[in-house]
């Protein structure tokens, strides 16, 4: 197992892909704190019935005290911190001219404040033990996309810190990297086969070169890797796991 007395923190891990990613860790030796707003029991449960190391963590992101609370926490609950995985995301999708400020300032302070407040509690930690694997969870859809202002600003921004941050810390033994995501089937992706008889669902398909959704252990698998020593001279990269859709 790759992640043998490692301890990881990934936040959004209540259900899809921050569940898969933890779920993957968990699998590969890793201790893993799953920390969300919504009960991650369920995925606690899971790894523990496998044998592994888990607990569940109540979060709000974008409360940086509550950040580096939970930072401590996985500090005094394992003995360490190795990995940081900032998942927890949000959309409210809406065309530019009719975006709200409401929903543009709530995008950004989850996915790119919490991404920045969970980036630099971990450094802050990692810095001084002199390790370290950051991994930040963006988008293909960074890029710009219709109907995404809000979303795809915060998921550039998550792009550009991760970048930064990599530079900032290389020679403190830590590493930070982006995995961009392309169409993951989750329990809210899955309902687009239910719009139009399946039309939405097989639109999005002939839109990936493979053909087919990507699953969350396709995401976790790359995580894993990332956190690894076999990934130990990579740093400030953007990664696509998407199935040729992210061009």
């Amino acid at each position: 197992m790759r992640l043998q007395g490692k301890v990881a923190i990934v936040t959004g891990a209540g259900r899809g892909l921050g569940k898969g990613i933890a779920l993957k860790l968990a699998q590969e030796g890793a201790a893993v704190v799953l920390a969300d707003m919504i009960p991650a029991d369920e995925a606690v449960r899971e790894i523990q019935e496998a044998g592994g190391k888990a607990s569940a963590y109540t979060v709000n992101v974008t409360k940086q005290e509550e950040v580096a609370a939970l930072v401590q926490y996985a500090v005094d609950t394992y003995g360490t911190l190795d990995i940081m995985v900032n998942n927890a995301g949000i959309n409210r999708d809406g065309m530019l001219h009719k975006m709200s400020k409401e929903n543009w300032d709530l995008v950004i302070d989850v996915n790119l404040n919490g991404a920045f407040y969970g980036t630099q509690e971990a450094v802050k930690y990692m810095r001084a033990k002199g390790y370290g694997r950051i991994i930040n969870i963006s988008s293909g859809s960074w890029l710009g996309n219709i109907g995404q202002a809000n979303y795809a600003a915060s998921k550039a921004g998550i792009v550009g810190l991760s970048k930064t941050c990599a530079r900032e810390n290389a020679r403190k033994g830590i590493t930070c990297n982006v995995i961009c995501p392309g169409f993951i089937e989750t329990d809210m992706t899955v309902k687009l086969k239910e719009v139009n008889g399946g039309a939405a669902w097989d639109s999005m398909m002939a839109r990936i070169p493979m053909g087919y959704a990507g699953k969350p252990s396709d995401v976790g698998n790359m995580v894993a890797f990332l956190a690894s020593d076999e990934a130990a001279y990579i740093t400030s990269e953007v990664i696509n796991v998407g199935g040729g859709m992210i061009v």
